[in-house]
C-alpha cells in the first residue's frame, strides 16, 4: 500500500498514457478513501464547526463570519457512499446538534441552495435523519424571498433572518440552478410553492432567450434586461443548460424537456466549434457567440465548462460527449493539471488557477458509466495523480495558484469533498455505486432520488 502511495506522489500527471493499466476498483476504493481521511481528519482537528480548512496555513475560515458548517454538510453524503460510516454518523449528529440557520447573515442564494439545500436533502434521502428534512424545510423558508423580485427571477443575496434581499445584477446559472433543490424540497415537503418559484425563475430566464435560442451571460433581475450578450457554457451560464435537463429527468417536467432541446440545439448550432489543430488533427470546443447573431465572438473554454460532456452524454449525445471529453482531457494534460479558463485556438492559460474542481472528472466518469470504455477510467488515473502530486498539502489539498509553477493557495472549498473525491471514487472505484437512470446528481454532486414526483402545475 505505501509503495503504491509513494508512486502517485513522485509519478508526473503526464506521464500516464491512455494504455496504462488502472489499479484494481477494490485498491483505487482504499486509496480515495485515505485521501478523503487525509483531509476530513485535518478539518475535523483544525477547523472543527467552521466552514472551510484553509489548507497551508491550518486555519479555520467562515464564509460569511458566522459558520453555517459548509464543509460537515456538504461532505455527508460523500462519506457514506464512499463507505466512511463511523465518520458520516459523528458527522450527521453534529450537523442535526449545531447547525443553525437563525442568524442576521446575507448568503449567497445560488451557493447555499447547491451546498447546504442540495446537500441536506440528499443527506436525508440516503440516511433517513428526520432532522435533516427540518433543517433544510427551514433553510428553504429562509432563502423564499430571493425570488420577490419583479420578474420572479431570484435576488443574489438574501438574509437569513429578515428576508432582506440586495444584488439585482446576476447570471443564467444563478438564476437556473434552483429548480433540483427547490423541487425536491416540494416532493419531501408537500409544500408545492418551493417547486414553482424555482420553476418560475427558470422560465422567466428562458423566455428572454434570442430569437435564435441563445442567452447572454448576464441579466438584471429587476428589470429583465440582458447586460450582457457573450452565450457560452462557462461559469456563470453552465449550470443552467444542466437544470433544464436534469430537472426533466429527475421530476418528468415536459416543460424543462422542450428548454433543453431547444437550448442545446442552439449551442450546438452557433457555439460548438471544430478547430484544426497545429499537427492537422481537429478538437472539438463551445466557445462564445453573439446571443442575438450567433456570430462567433470568443475562443474561451474553461474548467468549468468541463461539466458539459457529462451531459450530453445524459441527454444520448454520446458523439459530441466523446469529443468534447477528448477536449477536456487535452486542456488537463496541456499543463499537469487544469487551468481555471484557455484559449482553445492557442491553448494558452488565460486564468492558471487549478481550483480542485471536479468538472472534467465527472464528465469522464458519466462516459465511462455509459459506454464502459476503459479509457475515461485511465484519465481518471491522470486527474488522481495530478491531485495527488501537485495539491496534496501534509494536512489535507490545496488549490494551485498557478498550474504552470504548481505554486499552491491556502484554499480547499467543501466542493473538494461533495464532489472532486466523490467523482473520483465513483469513476475508479464503484462506477455503479450510483444508478443514473434512478438518481439525478445536482450541480454540486448531491444525489437526489427519482422514487416519487413534487407536486406542482406546469408554467408554459
Amino acid at each position: 500500500m505505501f509503495k503504491f502511495v509513494l508512486f502517485l506522489l513522485l509519478l508526473p500527471a503526464l506521464a500516464i498514457p491512455q494504455t496504462t493499466p488502472v489499479p484494481s476498483q477494490p485498491e483505487m476504493a482504499t486509496q480515495i478513501r485515505e485521501q478523503f481521511l487525509h483531509a476530513w481528519n485535518s478539518y475535523r482537528q483544525y477547523a472543527w464547526g467552521h466552514d472551510e480548512l484553509r489548507p497551508l496555513t491550518n486555519q479555520p475560515f467562515d464564509w460569511y463570519g458566522s459558520s453555517l458548517l459548509m464543509t460537515p454538510v456538504d461532505a455527508l453524503d460523500t462519506m457514506i457512499l464512499v463507505g466512511l460510516n463511523q465518520q458520516a454518523d459523528e458527522d450527521r449528529r453534529y450537523i442535526d446538534t449545531h447547525l443553525s440557520f437563525d442568524k442576521d447573515i446575507y448568503v449567497k442564494n445560488f451557493e447555499i441552495t447547491i451546498r447546504l439545500l442540495g446537500a441536506l436533502q440528499s443527506s436525508y434521502e440516503l440516511t433517513g435523519d428526520p432532522l435533516l428534512l427540518a433543517l433544510a424545510d427551514d433553510l428553504g423558508t429562509r432563502l423564499l424571498p430571493a425570488f420577490n423580485s419583479p420578474t420572479g427571477m431570484p435576488y443574489v443575496n438574501v438574509n437569513l433572518k429578515t428576508g432582506a434581499v440586495r444584488g439585482e445584477d446576476t447570471n443564467p446559472a444563478e438564476i437556473g440552478t434552483l429548480l433540483l433543490e427547490f423541487g425536491t424540497l416540494s416532493k419531501l415537503t408537500h409544500k408545492p410553492i418551493y417547486y414553482d418559484k424555482a420553476k418560475r425563475a427558470m422560465v422567466e430566464l428562458y423566455n428572454r432567450r434570442s430569437a435564435i435560442g441563445l442567452f447572454g451571460d448576464e441579466i438584471n433581475v429587476r428589470t429583465g434586461q440582458w447586460t450582457g450578450n457573450t452565450a457560452n457554457i462557462n461559469g456563470g451560464s453552465d449550470s443552467f443548460y444542466e437544470y433544464m435537463l436534469k430537472a426533466w429527468k429527475l421530476f418528468g417536467d415536459e416543460d424543462c424537456h422542450r428548454m433543453w432541446e431547444q437550448s442545446v440545439a442552439a449551442l450546438n448550432q452557433y457555439v460548438a466549434q471544430t478547430v484544426t489543430n497545429a499537427d492537422g488533427t481537429t478538437s472539438f470546443w463551445y466557445g462564445e457567440a453573439d446571443r442575438t447573431t450567433g456570430a462567433r465572438t470568443g475562443t474561451e473554454y474553461g474548467a468549468l465548462a468541463a461539466f458539459f460532456p457529462a451531459e450530453l452524454a445524459l441527454s444520448g449525445d454520446l458523439d459530441r460527449a466523446r469529443r468534447l471529453q477528448d477536449s477536456n482531457y487535452k486542456m488537463w494534460t496541456a499543463f499537469g493539471i487544469e487551468p481555471e479558463l484557455i484559449d482553445y485556438s492557442t491553448m494558452k492559460d488565460l486564468s492558471p488557477g487549478y481550483e480542485l474542481r471536479p468538472e472534467n472528472i465527472e464528465s469522464a466518469y458519466y462516459l465511462y458509466y455509459f459506454t464502459r470504455d476503459p479509457k475515461y477510467r485511465q484519465m481518471g488515473m491522470t486527474f488522481y495523480s495530478s491531485i495527488v502530486q501537485y495539491c496534496r498539502t501534509p494536512s489535507a489539498f490545496a488549490a494551485l495558484s498557478s498550474v504552470e509553477t504548481k505554486a499552491q493557495r491556502d484554499d480547499m472549498e467543501s466542493f473538494f469533498f461533495a464532489e472532486t473525491l466523490k467523482y473520483l471514487y465513483l469513476l475508479l472505484a464503484d462506477p455503479d455505486r450510483i444508478d443514473l437512470h434512478k438518481t439525478v446528481f445536482n450541480t454540486e454532486a448531491h444525489p437526489l432520488n427519482l422514487d416519487a414526483r413534487p407536486i406542482s402545475g406546469n408554467m408554459n
